[in-house]
């Protein structure tokens, strides 16, 4: 962004890349597939690299006001000196914070959250998912994030950019508004579960395992990193990392377009 703003250009977006999509090894691939979406289109975008901070999102969900306060003002701040107007993210939770609640501290900005930007894409017929056979009687089953779907509304967006692929989508019992949690909401991802409770990310994990059935090359698809991990960690629980994958939107559309595998 500093690049850019040096030059006197503008991007049309700011992807923000969160904690996960930097940090965490398995997320950063979905970071790869995004941008790589980004690139084939031709989509002017900038990433603000080390000036980019956490939201404060887990912070606040854990209580400490205060802390959360102090991330969102330095992010402000930055956003603000660079003039960021469009902001695209693939968490949820990054796209709740800023979207909803930095507003309250001085950040006004537009923000999309990645479903919905690639629906936008698919729409627009940039993103034509060229290899789309290759899906062709995959089922995949989605999960909906609490923060994407209850705390936004954003249902819809997803299962378009999953029927792009023409796989065999199918879905849990639980699904939208009454959507069962990955488990790792509310900073509960940095904690154990308390005693004689099942682990949440289990039972899901097993509604989505009961929903695909046995056939190979199965996907729970997902479009929030905290979700990922939960069902990464559920899938290796019951053994099944041969049969069924968890892969976020964005790699299901990379590979379909034969931009990563």
């Amino acid at each position: 962004m500093a690049e850019m703003a040096a030059s006197g250009e503008e991007p049309e977006i700011l992807f923000w890349v969160g904690c996960s999509g930097a940090f965490d090894d398995r997320y950063k691939r979905v970071t790869r597939s995004f941008v790589q979406i980004l690139e084939h289109v031709g989509v002017k975008y900038a990433v603000l690299g080390t000036e980019e901070s956490c939201t404060g999102d887990p912070a606040k969900r854990a209580g400490n006001e205060f802390l959360f306060q102090m991330q969102a003002l330095t992010n402000i701040e930055v956003l603000n000196g660079y003039n960021v107007k469009k902001i695209v993210t693939a968490c949820p939770h990054c796209f709740n914070t800023i979207k909803n609640e930095y507003p309250d501290l001085g950040g006004h900005y537009e923000v999309i959250h990645h479903s919905a930007f690639l629906q936008q894409l698919i729409n627009e017929g940039k993103v034509r998912v060229k290899d789309g056979e290759s899906f062709k009687g995959r089922r995949i089953t989605f999960h909906d994030s609490c923060y994407l779907g209850r705390a936004n509304g954003v249902y819809e967006a997803p299962r378009e950019v999953l029927a792009a692929l023409d796989a065999d989508l199918v879905e849990m019992k639980r699904i939208r508004a009454n959507g069962l949690c990955c488990g790792a909401g509310g900073a509960q991802m940095w904690k154990e579960p308390e005693p004689g409770n099942k682990d949440v990310n289990i039972e899901r994990t097993e509604e989505a395992l009961a929903t695909l059935g046995p056939a190979e090359g199965s996907v729970i698809a997902t479009a929030c990193p905290f979700c990922m991990v939960m069902l990464n960690d559920g899938v290796k629980n019951k053994e099944q990392e041969e049969n069924v994958r968890v892969f976020d939107i964005a790699e299901l559309i990379a590979q379909a377009e034969g931009l990563s595998k």
